[in-house]
């Protein structure tokens, strides 16, 4: 299977690499990112599979990219905003690189795979967060608390405009949004708490989101505790 991480030298973007190298099903891994995606620790032996492609504008990708996109069978998406730096970016890069850059991903791919691909369709993996409503009356009051309600409602409504978009594409793409809650990676034991908001370990979201780009989408969302029980019956096995 060849698989594109989207964000491959993000947080998450780095564990999903990482699993994917030693996974045996995946025989070719695109990196998209803004700088070099780098094989990590503990990988090495299957470094060949990967290829690294530097994009700084990732509403306009190289034809060399494209190419490499044209026979993808599943993508992975993780770039996005992080709340941490909201605060100093402006509305209109937020928008960008949430948004646009994701619908951008989804598009190019989608025109780069030939019309009667043997291979079926791409399954394309967008990844929100939990707090992320698709309409503005489910917007909770920690959003508000917190100053992230509109770049939370961004992003659920990108959530129905990508499952729309796989909806209507004659079976070429399909498409599942995942939702996790706070992500603990090691070492970050001691994070803020906020009010209603799940946590779930980095590699066990990592390897639900490989594990439904490799066998195909269960459902078309994926909460936090969905993933959780993923990732943990696959670590396991």
């Amino acid at each position: 299977m060849k698989l594109v991480i989207g964000g491959s030298t993000g947080f998450v973007g780095t564990e999903l690499l990482r699993q994917a190298l030693e996974s045996p099903a995946v025989t070719s891994i695109v990196g998209i990112s803004r700088r070099e995606t780098k094989v990590p620790d503990g990988s090495t032996d299957n470094a060949s599979k990967l290829k690294s492609f530097i994009c700084d504008d990732l509403n306009n990708y190289p034809e060399a990219l494209k190419k490499e996109l044209e026979d993808a069978d599943a993508c992975i998406w993780t770039i996005a905003i992080t709340p941490a730096k909201m605060k100093d970016t402006p509305w209109d890069e937020v928008v960008k690189v949430t948004r646009d850059y994701a619908l951008a991903a989804l598009h190019t791919m989608t025109e780069a795979r030939p019309i009667d691909s043997s291979k079926g369709p791409l399954r394309f993996v967008y990844m929100s967060g939990h707090f992320a409503p698709r309409d503005r009356s489910h917007v909770v009051k920690a959003l508000t608390d917190f100053g992230l309600a509109e770049v939370s409602l961004l992003r659920g409504q990108l959530e129905a405009e990508v499952l729309d978009y796989a909806e209507q594409s004659d079976d070429r793409v399909v498409a599942c949004i995942a939702k996790p809650g706070m992500i603990r990676g090691p070492g970050m034991e001691e994070l803020t708490t906020v009010p209603g908001l799940p946590s779930i370990e980095l590699q066990h979201v990592a390897a639900a989101l490989l594990g439904q780009a490799i066998k195909g989408f269960q459902k078309d969302t994926l909460s936090n505790d969905d993933m959780s029980q993923m990732g943990r019956r696959i670590l396991d096995k």
